[in-house]
């Protein structure tokens, strides 16, 4: 049990995800490789920053872990998702549920509905039950993880064949694989059939998220825009009660409360025993998390990790006063843009918008004051030429990873986000930044670096011609 403060902790949610915390393990090879030690001794890399005209010399300890969400659920293709999806079932399945109308426009969000309300909801008769079948919709790029475990818990939960809206437009990786029919019929594709989704593929692109390609004309998207809203307006005149979840489940209002309590879970797991290499070894504590590298696509789950920490740290302060003479930064979440195709602004307006969102619901009062742009970091480096298309350095990382450390990543998010991890670390830019933030220096400090793996293995076979 995750402990939450109220009021986060009384916010409905329907578990999805294994009763123990996804696996926080230490990457070893990858550790030594990057700063170049055996993993044997400390993990020691030394930066040059300047500071006042000074250059200074910063040795601290670096170690790498990963946190398995792709690990996190029994359900198919665990990932990310899920853990958002917790928090939107509870509303999917009331019997007036306050979200899931499909907004006007090219963000494509979900409404309050106008006859559901909570006040609505209060008068209820107990144990009044669903007297309806929802039938979930949503879309997402053609090798699209988010509409795979939408619709994992569509089946789940005994509902109605889901409606899910492919776009092969969405970005570059359609258009890169020499073989087209690879890419429409394996990966995610496959899955989905597999699954029994009502599978709906558009020629055109979405443009309800940053994933949007920047080549689209006004017309390919208003002809997009129509597609969408005609498919969600027949299920509607055929009675089927559908219930939009916007795509990544980020313009959802509910969308950010699921990576605010992964911030805490991962709090609880810095206390716990970390597996060691040798039998019989004394298991120390992992220590606190100081660096999170995370995808950043449509944005809350960056933004809904910002919220979470915020409320954390918060409560941390409360009940252990800080010691001047001990300072630690506050833990850094950097958010790796995985699509080129919008100014880094947008994206960074966007993740405080969804932060604040997260922040409002799980009990921080002022969310104009406490979360601001200081707290978000967006890299955009890393991005590539397009979303889902798949350039050489995040190929070599993906090999990299998996020939390093037997883990597979996804072409698409983790293989960027990995990539941003190391060029921090082997940089030394991981160094610059804690210095300048007021970190401690020299060989007895340690810093824990955290990546975030949100899933999507299950698209490789897709890319198979360019991976």
């Amino acid at each position: 049990m995750i402990p939450l403060p109220t009021p986060f902790s009384q916010i409905p949610r329907y578990p999805l995800l294994y009763a123990t915390p996804s696996p926080i393990h230490p990457l070893p090879t990858l550790t030594r490789t990057l700063l170049q030690s055996p993993y044997t001794t400390p993990k020691t890399t030394t930066t040059t920053t300047t500071n006042k005209n000074k250059n200074i010399n910063t040795n601290i300890n670096i170690t790498l872990h990963l946190k398995r969400e792709d690990h996190a659920s029994p359900l198919t293709s665990s990932g990310n998702k899920y853990r958002k999806l917790e928090y939107l079932i509870p509303d999917i399945l009331s019997p007036t549920p306050k979200y899931g109308s499909l907004a006007p426009g090219p963000d494509h969000g979900t409404l309050t509905s106008p006859t559901a309300s909570p006040e609505n909801q209060q008068k209820l008769p107990h144990g009044y039950k669903q007297n309806k079948e929802v039938t979930l919709v949503t879309e997402g790029a053609l090798q699209s993880n988010h509409t795979i475990q939408v619709t994992s818990i569509a089946n789940h939960l005994n509902l109605p064949r889901p409606v899910i809206i492919l776009h092969k437009a969405t970005g570059g990786g359609y258009a890169q694989v020499p073989d087209k029919s690879l890419i429409e019929r394996t990966g995610n594709v496959q899955v989905a059939k597999l699954l029994g989704a009502d599978v709906r593929v558009l020629d055109s692109a979405t443009v309800s998220t940053s994933t949007s390609t920047s080549t689209s004309t006004n017309k390919e998207e208003d002809d997009d825009t129509d597609e969408v809203h005609t498919i969600f307006s027949t299920l509607q005149s055929e009675n089927k009660h559908p219930y939009w979840i916007p795509s990544g489940a980020s313009l959802h209002p509910l969308g950010g409360l699921g990576y605010a309590r992964c911030a805490f879970e991962i709090a609880y797991q810095e206390t716990q025993p970390q597996p060691q290499p040798q039998p019989g070894s004394t298991a120390p504590n992992l220590g606190r998390i100081d660096y999170i590298f995370v995808a950043c696509g449509s944005g809350s789950t960056h933004g809904g990790l910002i919220a979470g920490l915020k409320l954390l740290e918060r409560q941390e302060a409360q009940a252990h006063p800080p010691d001047a003479t001990a300072h630690r930064p506050s833990r850094k979440v950097i958010g790796v843009l995985t699509s080129p195709t919008r100014p880094r602004s947008y994206h960074e307006n966007r993740v405080l918008q969804f932060a604040r969102q997260a922040g409002r619901l799980i009990g921080i009062e002022d969310v104009e004051r406490e979360i601001t742009m200081e707290d978000v970091h967006v890299d955009e480096r890393f991005a590539g030429t397009a979303y889902g298309e798949v350039d050489d350095a995040t190929g070599n990382m993906v090999r990299l990873m998996a020939r390093e450390e037997a883990v597979l990543l996804d072409p698409v998010y983790t293989g960027k986000v990995a990539r941003g991890m190391v060029h921090w670390v082997r940089e030394g830019e991981v160094g610059r930044d804690w210095v300048a933030r007021g970190g401690g220096e020299g060989d007895g400090v340690g810093v824990n670096v955290l990546m975030v793996h949100t899933g999507g293995q299950s698209a490789m076979s897709a890319y198979a011609d360019v991976v």
